[in-house]
């Protein structure tokens, strides 16, 4: 039976740390003191060393460190690849070869690490250090230390949930026994980020109320983010970690690795499979996950995959003739891009996204690359403009097309004044390329897209009619500001109505079809919600109205309809509701899911109902 010896306090202002010792003779050993001069603490024992200073450790000895993954950290692919792996662990003196995946040790194991870094390439609120101390280990060299304590507690280090619970003692439960040695004693320091922690909480208790910060709450965590000194990187870190952790996001972005690690073992990612990523990552921006993530998974899990189709797209041949057409001028050969090919460039790169292509950019940063070689090798420097002209057209593509997509998919997405003055001048210089171009890139297809749900429509249209009346000198930015607020407003309180109202009224939706009961039920959920500080105002009499009429069209798709698609896998009723019933696909592919889910259907069906009209 093991005992153990807790040692708490902090370094600096920002660093608070737990030194745990374990062991059968834990009470009868000294294992830490406190250097006065130097602010310094020092835990050791024969061999090992760990020292905590004001700006970060020392460490010598056998051991290293680990803490829980965050999303979008950096992970070995072999990592990323199995879901079961959700912690990092990193051993001193341990070198990994990226061609076979093994890993060796060496007995260089000294070193230090400020505390900023520790947090900034570990876990940004709290990472773990351990050492052993053990006689059967202290007659072997410190790569076989490592080497055995790697096979003795690796596994469970890299699978245990207690980590990123913080659970010390659980650490300590399921460490311990695994080194079978009477003798051990088992040092664990664990590192908080206090200043950063505050952060990820208070950002997780905001999120996971109804994921959407209220403006006076968002300016709460910028004025804790000034206050604690973060920058704007570990801020975005804890905020993407915390999102994708919240179930309807995790759901969804554990569903896109899953698809691509099939895609992986394949060696190919077939059509099906690419239309269900597409949806996923379209699924995402409503869900206001960043699609950087995704690049990532994309680019750690994509390699070796190619789409069933060998052949080059169309896009990907008109980008090489004009970037081509570059560096012909080296032949003296006049190959200036004008209008039309900056234009042909434009909508090459909107078709690759829409494939999730990455050539596209993979050409673009080649080009670049050709372009600083041969000028470092004595071409002239003007090889560049066509190209810097090139590339400042596409950043304008992807900040337009980045805002109209939350616009039209990302429910209560804050625009500013400045980011609609930006458009107006993204508009001019598009519409410049060729009249129309604008609406054409960014706005026609958007309109047939299937997943375009009634605000979204709302928000769009406001936003052209608002920059058509400015260019006639009939509005102003402001105009369109105020416009897409109160859309904004009238989203926010129709989905607060269909999270509080469908429990409440299940079953009894023919009363409510008179007019004074409506009205009674309408300002009981208005005291209600303002009293929950959901709202701030009284329910419009037409917002009530429609959840009313959507929770009535809800309950007999469920439960008439949708049970007679399934069992008939009858598609064209499916279909011909979604176009008649005004309901968002978004919000009816919810409800089928939740439905196979409650009743134990195979989601694969579901996928294949959706295939057939999709």
């Amino acid at each position: 039976m093991h005992r153990d010896v807790r040692l708490h306090g902090r370094m600096g202002d920002r660093i608070e740390y737990f030194v745990m010792l374990a062991g059968t003779e834990a009470y009868q050993r000294y294992f830490f003191n406190i250097v006065q001069d130097d602010e310094n603490l020092r835990i050791f024992s024969v061999g090992n060393e760990f020292i905590l200073s004001t700006e970060g450790i020392n460490h010598q000895g056998n051991g290293g460190y680990f803490s829980e993954y965050m999303f979008g950290m950096d992970q070995p692919s072999s990592d990323l690849s199995k879901p079961e792996i959700i912690n990092r662990l990193v051993m001193y003196g341990a070198r990994a070869d990226d061609k076979t995946g093994s890993v060796s040790f060496g007995n260089l194991t000294s070193g230090s690490e400020t505390y900023s870094n520790i947090f900034l390439e570990g876990n940004a609120v709290c990472n773990y250090f351990f050492f052993v101390h053990s006689d059967h280990l202290l007659s072997r060299k410190l790569k076989n230390q490592q080497e055995e304590l790697v096979k003795r507690i690796g596994k469970v280090l890299k699978r245990s949930e207690t980590i990123g619970r913080g659970l010390d003692d659980a650490i300590v439960a399921e460490i311990f026994p695994l080194l079978k040695d009477p003798t051990s004693q088992l040092f664990i320091i664990k590192l908080i980020n206090h200043k950063n922690r505050e952060y990820r909480d208070m950002f997780s208790q905001l999120y996971s109320n109804s994921k959407n910060i209220a403006d006076e709450d968002f300016a709460r965590l910028v004025r804790l983010a000034e206050t604690n000194g973060i920058d704007r990187h570990e801020q975005e870190r804890m905020r993407i970690d915390v999102m994708y952790r919240h179930p309807s996001n995790k759901r969804i972005v554990d569903e896109y690795r899953n698809i691509l690690l099939d895609c992986n073992k394949k060696g190919e990612i077939s059509t099906v499979y690419n239309a269900r990523l597409t949806r996923l990552k379209t699924l995402s921006v409503r869900n206001k996950i960043p699609g950087a993530l995704f690049y990532t998974l994309d680019e750690l899990l994509n390699t070796g995959c190619n789409l069933v189709c060998s052949s080059e797209q169309e896009y990907m041949s008109s980008t090489r003739e004009v970037l081509e057409g570059i560096f012909l001028r080296e032949k003296n050969i006049e190959s200036h891009i004008d209008h039309e090919d900056t234009l042909k460039l434009i909508r090459a790169k909107k078709s690759a996204m829409k494939n999730s292509d990455n050539a596209f950019d993979w050409l673009m940063i080649n080009a670049s690359k050709e372009c600083d070689e041969k000028i470092r090798d004595g071409a002239d420097s003007s090889l560049l403009v066509d190209l810097t002209y090139v590339i400042g057209y596409l950043d304008r593509f992807d900040n337009v097309a980045g805002l109209v997509s939350q616009l039209a998919f990302m429910q209560n997405v804050r625009v500013t004044i400045q980011m609609l003055q930006e458009v107006l001048e993204h508009k001019a210089a598009f519409d410049k390329l060729k009249k129309g171009c604008f609406s054409e890139l960014f706005i026609s297809e958007l309109f047939e897209n299937v997943y375009l749900g009634r605000f979204g429509r709302r928000k769009v249209v406001a936003l052209m009619d608002g920059l058509a009346g400015i260019e006639a000198g009939k509005s102003s930015v402001k105009d369109i500001h105020r416009m897409l607020n109160r859309i904004d407003q009238e989203e926010y309180i129709s989905i607060v109505l269909l999270e509080h109202i469908p429990d409440r009224i299940r079953g009894f939706y023919a009363k409510f079809d008179i007019k004074d009961t409506q009205e009674a039920l309408r300002r009981e959920f208005t005291d209600e919600l303002k009293a929950k500080k959901r709202i701030h105002s009284d329910i419009p009499d037409h917002l009530f109205t429609e959840t009313i009429l959507t929770i009535k069209k809800e309950a007999m798709y469920l439960h008439n309809l949708l049970p007679a698609i399934v069992s008939d896998c009858n598609l064209l009723l499916r279909e011909d509701f979604l176009e008649n019933s005004g309901l968002d696909r978004f919000y009816v592919e919810e409800l089928e899911r939740d439905y196979f889910e409650k009743n134990g259907l195979d989601l694969e069906d579901l996928y294949q109902i959706r295939k057939g009209l999709n």
